[in-house]
């Protein structure tokens, strides 16, 4: 039975058929159902939707929608989190093949058309840029890490924009929260209409431009001073496959932020407290969401007035007990009574 419910549902708990749907509502509603009406649903109890009433065998009590909601949401923290695992460990391994490649002099002039290029100062990075530019005919996709986007970062890549804009070039671009609140980006985005898509997440891998999803562009040194050429189409697959995950979990610039359910607790504090409970320092969380250090730890002694923590190690039980580490749903935590947070727009 669960062999062909699987094959007849295939589908997970993000998105129901029309009788699962159904089924799990009537049993939210009415608190069980009988077991006779997920007959026609295995999926139900292959996701753990339904399971049945220990006082009653043949009836079925639903799972939480709340619990359902966690559920999901760590199964996107996961897959977000392994992909920039991934990416960073390809562009670590580019980085140091490149290094060897340096060493032998082998990489010193690459061929034309090579499949990976080390693009060794900025001058040479944007004319492999515009040089992509002009043979885009169809799509580009950007990722944009850091906060808000300075004007100098924006006019830097205008003339390219507008003439991908010119060829009626699609375009989408990536973008952390806190860029939400920078006005040289929405200024940019109102220049360029409905020519560019802009999407938001909490945290994104870091910068990657794809080209006709034929050739894409990655940092190869810390300081952006040199970059990667990427012509191998399993690579450039790979890549566009991390964008259109991330693109799909991201929220669009014209949405706006979902409420944290927590009174007292804003958006970027709660994806500080889940960063805060995987063990990572001020710096690092503020370089993860585009922030400065000082915007981040003024989020964190916000955090730690609205929870009633006196210590780090206290704010982490009550991060735990709230449920923002991510592991259970978020209720109300006890003394949560100032107003919701606004997002504050400082950043380096």
């Amino acid at each position: 039975m669960a062999g062909r419910g699987a094959e007849e549902h295939p589908h997970g708990a993000d998105r129901l058929c029309a009788a699962g749907d159904r089924v799990y509502s009537r049993a939210v509603r009415r608190g069980r159902v009988p077991r006779t009406d997920a007959e026609t649903v295995p999926c139900l109890l292959e996701l753990a939707l339904l399971h049945p009433d220990p006082d009653d065998m043949d009836w079925l009590v639903p799972t939480s929608p709340q619990e359902v909601m966690t559920r999901l949401l760590r199964g996107v923290y996961d897959e977000v989190s392994e992909s920039q695992r991934r990416v960073g460990s390809a562009v670590a391994a580019f980085e140091w093949y490149a290094g060897l490649g340096r060493q032998l002099g082998t990489l010193a002039a690459p061929a034309e058309g090579s499949a990976i290029r080390v693009l060794d100062g900025l001058s040479r990075i944007q004319a492999a840029m515009d040089e992509a530019t002009e043979a885009c005919t169809t799509e580009v996709l950007t990722v944009q890490p850091g906060g808000i986007r300075r004007e100098a970062e924006l006019t830097e890549g205008l003339h390219r924009a507008l003439a991908l804009r010119g060829r009626g070039v699609r375009m989408r671009d990536l973008y952390t929260h806190v860029a939400r609140h920078g006005q040289g980006l929405l200024n940019y985005l109102e220049l360029m209409g409905d020519t560019v898509e802009a999407r938001t997440l909490d945290e994104v891998i870091d910068r990657l431009i794809l080209f006709d999803r034929t050739v894409a562009f990655i940092p190869a040194n810390t300081d952006r001073t040199m970059a990667l050429e990427l012509r191998h189409p399993a690579l450039v697959e790979y890549l566009v496959t991390v964008f259109e995950r991330l693109w799909r979990l991201a929220i669009p610039l014209t949405a706006p932020l979902p409420d944290t359910g927590i009174e007292g607790i804003s958006h970027r504090e709660q994806s500080i407290a889940a960063l805060l409970a995987e063990g990572h320092q001020d710096a690092v969380i503020a370089e993860r969401l585009g922030i400065s250090v000082r915007t981040c730890r003024a989020h964190i002694a916000r955090l730690s007035e609205t929870l009633g923590a006196a210590s780090r190690t206290q704010l982490g039980v009550r991060i735990a007990q709230v449920g923002l580490d991510g592991h259970r749903s978020p209720g109300p935590p006890a003394g949560a009574l100032t107003a919701p947070d606004q997002e504050s727009p400082s950043v380096r």
